[in-house]
Parts: C-alpha cells; sequence; structure tokens
C-alpha cells in the first residue's frame, strides 16, 4: 500500500471512530450569511439553496448531504429561541451543542429530513399563510358572512404539494396588493382541514378560488399577478359604479329621492373604474349610490368646471339631497383604503332619509345602551302628495341647520308604513299627518318612549316649537311621556330586490357556465351526471310513447253504434295488426259528421254497405278480410245500412263530379230497377272529397280474377250517364241468372286484394264537391 493511500485510510478511521474530534459547523457559514441578517434574507438564501441541492434535481454524490446541512442549519436561525441560544452558547437547545448529535449524517433519516423540510412543513410554514389558515368554523362563521361585504381569495395548499412552491411568488405578492384593497386572504390546508377543502368542493393542490356573498369561484387560468387581478375584479358584480358624464350627471344625482341614498363621485385621470373603488362600491352598496368620472374625456368637462375638480389627483365627492353643492368632499393623490372607509362610513346617510325597512331604522335610531350614548329620532310622519311637499321641505331644512350629533332625523309616509305610524300618534292625540315625534327605542323587540310635538307645516312657530323641544329634550329625557311597541317596518324597496335578484341570476348562470368550460372532470361528475339522467329520462320517454300500445287510443271512436265480435284473422300477412279484433263502427245520423265529415287529414274511412238481412254475414267476412289493415293508424272501419239510408248511395254516386254513376238492379217486374248496392265497399277521405269503391265480385268461378277485371279499370267501376239504355235489359238478364247461385259471402272475394292497391295509391278516384248529409235524406217510415 501506498503511502498517500494509507494516511487517507487512517484519517478516515479517525474520522468515523471519533465523531466529536471534528470542528464545530457554524450554520451562518453553511447558508452563507452573516450573523446580522433578517428572518426574511435566511428565507430568501434558504429557498435559493434548498432548489439547487434538492436530491431531485442534483445529482451530485454530495448532493443528500448538502441539504440536509442546509435545511438543518435553517431549522436552527428560522427559530428566534434556537439561534440565541446559539449565538449565546454555540448550542442548538439547553443541553446539546449544534452539529454534536449523536447520529452523525450518514445516520440521519433522509425521508424524516425530506419531508419534513420547513418550506413544507407546517410547524415552519411562512409567516403569511400561518397568519390566513382558515379552519371550518371559521369559514362558516366569519369569511361566508364577510364576503357579502368584500371578495375573498383562498389559497389551498398542502405540505405534500411541492407544485405549491411555484406559485408562493406570485401568491405572496398578489396578497400584499389586494389586502391593501381591502380583499379578504385566506389558505387551507388541506391535510389539516379536509373537511373546509370538500365543503369549497377543492379536489387538488394547489387550487385558488374566490367567495363572494356566499358563492364560491375556481381560479381556472396561469398563475400570474395580473390574472389574479382580473379575477377578482371579475367577482364583483357588474354594475355597482355607473359612468357619469355630462349628459347623464343630473340624472345620476336626482335619483337620491328615489333611491333614499347618498351619491358619490370620483373624478380621476384614469380609462377604467378603479378596482379599490369597485371595492368600495360593493362594501357601502345598500348606503351609497356610486358613479365615476373620467377625466381624460371631453364629455365630462362641464362636470370637471362646475365642481372646480383638480385634475392632478383623484377627486371625491358625496351628495346628499342637495345635488348642487356636495355635502363632502375628499382629494389625495394616494387614495388609501383608510381615508376612504372614513369618508364613507361619515356619509351613509341622507340628512333627513325615509325609513324603508327595518335595517335602515336600525342604524339611524339604535337601541339606547348607555346613558351617554343616547341616540334620539326625529320622525316627521307625512305623505308623498304634492300638499305635503312644503312641510318636508321644510322638515329637511330644518335638519340640515341641525349640529347636534345626538339626534337623527328621518321622514316615513304614512300609507305606507300604516302600523309604525297608528303606534306612534296615540288616541290622546287625535292630530293628522304631518306631524313630528320625538322617540327613543330602548331595546332590540321594538319599545320605544316618544311624545308627539305637534302638527308640522313647516312654519317658523313649529320650528321654534321643536327646537324648545330638543333642548328640554337634552335637559330632561323623562319628557318622553309615551310608550309603545313598534312593529316591523315594511320594506319598501322588495320591488327593487326582484330587479337584484334578476341580476345576480344572470351572474350566476354565467358563472356557472364558465365553470362548465374550467372545471375538471371531478368537478363536473355531478352536473354531468344529472344532464344525462334527464336526456336519458327524457329519451326513454318518448320512445316508449313512440312504441306505445295507448298510441291507438288517439284513434277517433263513435260514442254509438254497434261493433263487431272478436274476429280471429284470417290469411296470414306481412302486415302486423295492433288489436286481436276489428272495430267496426256505424254510420249513423250521430256518428256521421266525426266519422266522416270532420275526418282529419290524411285518414280513411273503409265502409261496408250491407241491409238487415246481410248484417251478420257481411261484417264477418269485412272482418276477416280487413283484419290484417288494422295496423294503420290511418284506417277507420264502419259500416252503413242501406234498410235506414237507402238514398245516400245513390246521392253519393250523382254527385261526382265527372258525371259517371255505378249502378248494379234487378228487375222488379214493373220495368223499373232499383239498385242494390249490398256488399260494397267504399274508401272515404272526408278532408280531400273524394272515395274509392270496391264493386263485389258476381262470380265464383274465380273471384280474384273477376274482382281485378271489375274494379281494375274505370269502366267496370263506372259508367256516364251519356251512355245507351239498350244494353240494360241484356245485362239484366245476364245478372239475373247468375243471382240464384250466388252466396252472400262470396260478394267479398277479393276485398283484401283490393285494400293493398288502396294502401298503394293506384285504385281510380272519384271526386264530389260536398258529402251529401246522412239525416236530411234518411227515409220516414
Amino acid at each position: 500500500m501506498s503511502l498517500p493511500l494509507a494516511v487517507l485510510v487512517v484519517l478516515t478511521v479517525l474520522e468515523v471512530g471519533a465523531p466529536h474530534a471534528g470542528p464545530e459547523e457554524d450554520p451562518y457559514i453553511t447558508l452563507g450569511v452573516t450573523r446580522s441578517a433578517s428572518q426574511a434574507e435566511i428565507k430568501k438564501v434558504y429557498k435559493r439553496l434548498a432548489k439547487e441541492w434538492h436530491p431531485d434535481k442534483n445529482k451530485n454524490p454530495g448532493a443528500e448531504d448538502m441539504f440536509i446541512r442546509i435545511t438543518k442549519s435553517y431549522e436552527l436561525l428560522s427559530s428566534e429561541d434556537k439561534r440565541a441560544n446559539y449565538d449565546r452558547y454555540g448550542q442548538t437547545d439547553d443541553t446539546q451543542p449544534y452539529g454534536r448529535s449523536n447520529h452523525r449524517h450518514n445516520n440521519f433519516n433522509f425521508e424524516e429530513s425530506f419531508f419534513n423540510f420547513p418550506f413544507n412543513s407546517r410547524n415552519q410554514r411562512e409567516f403569511s399563510d400561518d397568519k390566513y389558515l382558515l379552519h371550518f368554523n371559521q369559514y362558516v362563521g366569519d369569511v361566508v358572512p364577510d364576503s357579502f361585504r368584500r371578495p375573498y381569495l383562498i389559497k389551498i395548499t398542502s405540505d405534500w404539494c411541492f407544485n405549491c412552491i411555484h406559485i408562493e411568488p406570485v401568491w405572496k405578492e398578489v396578497v400584499q396588493e389586494m389586502e391593501t384593497l381591502g380583499v379578504g386572504i385566506g389558505v387551507v390546508d388541506v391535510g389539516y382541514e379536509r373537511r373546509l377543502a370538500n365543503h369549497l368542493g377543492a379536489h387538488r393542490t394547489p387550487s385558488i378560488l374566490g367567495v363572494i356573498n356566499g358563492k364560491v369561484t375556481f381560479f381556472h387560468y396561469a398563475v400570474a399577478k395580473e390574472h389574479l387581478r382580473q379575477f377578482v375584479e371579475d367577482l364583483l358584480p357588474q354594475r355597482l359604479v355607473e359612468w357619469v358624464s355630462d349628459k347623464n350627471d343630473q340624472q345620476f344625482l336626482n335619483s337620491w329621492h328615489q333611491l333614499n341614498k347618498p351619491h358619490v363621485l370620483l373624478f380621476d385621470q384614469m380609462s377604467v373604474v378603479p378596482l379599490l373603488y369597485k371595492l368600495t362600491a360593493f362594501a357601502y352598496k345598500d348606503y351609497l349610490q356610486f358613479g365615476y368620472v373620467d377625466q381624460g374625456l371631453s364629455e365630462t368637462a362641464n362636470l370637471q368646471i362646475q365642481f372646480n375638480i383638480n385634475t392632478y389627483a383623484p377627486t371625491m365627492l358625496v351628495f346628499k339631497e342637495n345635488t348642487d353643492k356636495p355635502a363632502d368632499i375628499v382629494q389625495t393623490k394616494g387614495m388609501k383604503k383608510q381615508i376612504i372607509d372614513e369618508f364613507m362610513s361619515n356619509n351613509k346617510f341622507l340628512l333627513a332619509p325615509r325609513l324603508v325597512n327595518q335595517k335602515l331604522f336600525d342604524e339611524l335610531c339604535p337601541v339606547k345602551q348607555f346613558h351617554r350614548r343616547r341616540k334620539y329620532c326625529v320622525l316627521l310622519i307625512t305623505g308623498d302628495d304634492e300638499s305635503f311637499s312644503l312641510g318636508n321641505r321644510a322638515f329637511l331644512s330644518f335638519a340640515s341647520s341641525n349640529a347636534k350629533e345626538v339626534v337623527r332625523f328621518a321622514y316615513v309616509y304614512q300609507h305606507v308604513q300604516q302600523p309604525l305610524c297608528n303606534a306612534l300618534m296615540t288616541s290622546k292625540d287625535n292630530t293628522q299627518p304631518p306631524q313630528v315625534v320625538i322617540l327613543e327605542r330602548r331595546n332590540a323587540a321594538g319599545k320605544v318612549f316618544f311624545k308627539p310635538v305637534s302638527t308640522w307645516n313647516g312654519s317658523e312657530e313649529d320650528k321654534q316649537r321643536l327646537v324648545e323641544e330638543l333642548e328640554r329634550l337634552q335637559k330632561d329625557p323623562s319628557i318622553l311621556i309615551h310608550d309603545a311597541l313598534l312593529p316591523e317596518l315594511n320594506n319598501e324597496f322588495a320591488s327593487i330586490f326582484i330587479i337584484q335578484w334578476i341580476y345576480a341570476f344572470y351572474d350566476y348562470l354565467s358563472e356557472v357556465m364558465d365553470d362548465i368550460l374550467h372545471n375538471n372532470w371531478r368537478e363536473m361528475m355531478p352536473l354531468l351526471s344529472l344532464i344525462f339522467s334527464a336526456l336519458f329520462i327524457l329519451f326513454g320517454t318518448v320512445v316508449i310513447q313512440a312504441f306505445s300500445d295507448s298510441s291507438d287510443d288517439k284513434r277517433p271512436k263513435a260514442k254509438d253504434g254497434p261493433k263487431t265480435e272478436n274476429v280471429s284473422p284470417g290469411n296470414a300477412t306481412s302486415r302486423p295488426p295492433k288489436k286481436s279484433f276489428v272495430e267496426v263502427t256505424e254510420l249513423t245520423d250521430i256518428t256521421y259528421i266525426s266519422n266522416l265529415v270532420r275526418l282529419r287529414p290524411g285518414h280513411m274511412n273503409i265502409v261496408l254497405v250491407l241491409t238487415d238481412a246481410s248484417k251478420n254475414i257481411l261484417l264477418s267476412k269485412f272482418a276477416k278480410e280487413v283484419y290484417s289493415f288494422t295496423g294503420s293508424l290511418t284506417l277507420h272501419f264502419s259500416f252503413l245500412n242501406t234498410d235506414k239510408h237507402g238514398e245516400w248511395m245513390s246521392t253519393l254516386l250523382e254527385s261526382v263530379q265527372d258525371g259517371v254513376q255505378i249502378d248494379a238492379g234487378e228487375d222488379d217486374g214493373g220495368g223499373n230497377q232499383k239498385m242494390d248496392y249490398t256488399g260494397y265497399v267504399l274508401a272515404l277521405n272526408g278532408n280531400r272529397k273524394y272515395f274509392c269503391i270496391f264493386k263485389p265480385v258476381y262470380t265464383g268461378e274465380d273471384p280474384a280474377n273477376k274482382a281485378l277485371e271489375d274494379n281494375g279499370t274505370t269502366s267496370s267501376v263506372r259508367r256516364a250517364r251519356s251512355a245507351s239504355r239498350d244494353d240494360h235489359p241484356t245485362r239484366k238478364s245476364a245478372r239475373s241468372r247468375s243471382t240464384p247461385t250466388l252466396q252472400i259471402h262470396h260478394k267479398l272475394d277479393g276485398l283484401g286484394l283490393w285494400m293493398e292497391r288502396l294502401m298503394e295509391g293506384t285504385l281510380p278516384r272519384c271526386y264530389i264537391p260536398a258529402w251529401p248529409g246522412l239525416d236530411k235524406i234518411t227515409p220516414i217510415k
């Protein structure tokens, strides 16, 4: 073994065998900071070194050991007590010197050091995060109610979230800016507040969300200062601040009477409304109406001249009842939140506001708490008619000149707040409004002590009398000799709230659409499940209704008329029937209109012509022939009894527009021809006023061919009226010879084939101008 190698081995053995022999390591040297370095400097250096020497990023063999040394050095210096102990005694605690641990670095538990290094440890969390940590009860009890006055920006993080390191610098910068503007800040640690994270719907870290009016909105963009600032601005309602110019300034300022609020105008050089001003408008939206004047526009030049606005600094004016002169003004280059809050708090109410709801009454006339903090209310009970205007203006003038802070002035319309006025106008004083009442509230339940002063007409005597009563009140509060229990005031702005709800609903829909576009699948699953369930139910309902047998119930049925018995199907066919029987309705005076004249477009009525003698046989045969066509919803089946309505067929055939007729007769011995339509079948289209006719088969040799011969051409089913009558005797003679051999049920042979041609639309049609009335041509017996 060579000498240098031997020396190296000996030195290594000595180092391992004598752990306390080495010099003590200085944490300041390890981190590279001076002993006078501040905590912020130490933290900044530690972050840089931790990223540089992290074993996952630095593949140097000594990176793990260096990372542990850096971590232990920061653990010591980040604690004020440990750091002071080391500076005095060179020890990490009361008994153990720094660097002289019983365990060497090679025996150090890397996993414990790695997963508990101060950057992500709860015990060593950054001070900014510790300050804003939220728990569930705090969120529900404090943050949610406060979100109706200011928006909240909340970060979701955890000890195991290494991605949180990347957003930390931006988050810290945004927090410092937004907190000075009045935005609430919160931090939720998923590892310790899983319940709150689930309540907020946060399923991943890091996440950033906003809370306003108790509603949660997630931030979906890249974590940058500009994006987060715009996100906070988008949380606010869109109609908080109205743009004011020379064209609408009077309309804006004169709305104080309708809205019952002072109006605030901000004059500034910015082309957009400052975020601080929007946040202020949201915080005081229940008390003040806000407007913004852009000094860079030519349309606002008259306003700037009228109110003598300095263009070099933002100026804020508040107007009350007098729209020509501002009631208060503040102007400063650095418009701070504290200055604005103080300015708004001092001008929340008009000089003499109208009591429009219970909340305003509670704030104007608070309940007595201590003797020295008494507040008295001078209340004018009046009306809104023109006859009360003079007294109302005099009361406002009196309130404007009042300098006593313990007295508040207000008025109320009697016809709107009738219960309140009835309680204050005692039976001992029968005067009618306008009337002035001085009152003091004693408890929240509504108990008050009061004294009616007198009727109020606005005269100098009325003003002097009121001044004297107020001076007496300051010396002797016992002059309030009456007491009453006041009811809760009616909310006169209920109709305005409806409009506000509409706006809020619109904003909610906009945010829902934004969430649908940006939410991850896990957050979208409940909504997608609901949508697909609704679509499945809707689609299933439509399909079931389309293929349900209940659709047959929509077919119009006759109220009267006999129906055939259940008939089993005759021949099998490819057209499946809907029912196991054929429903045949008799055409009578009652059913004629509904089954023919008013038949729906596209529907046809198949009518069998019969007599009393042939009724049962023909109906049975008819049912067998047409059974396979009952599956069509456009076909209806009926029969006509010629013994009851013998003239109907003749009248129908005579009205055919092309002047043809159908006849079947037999010799009655007198040389006259009697028409016999037994076994004829008519397909009647009631809407389009035409019919197709089936002529019975008169030979039993080949019924199908004969049906084709008799019904396939126009000449076989109808004949021109101008045709010669010389052929009639011969035709009658031939038919008379075949009649004894004809059986009645053979008359409908071939009806099934005729029905097929009817459905194909190949049968000839006979058009008529109008359907003959069945009731008018019924013979009288």
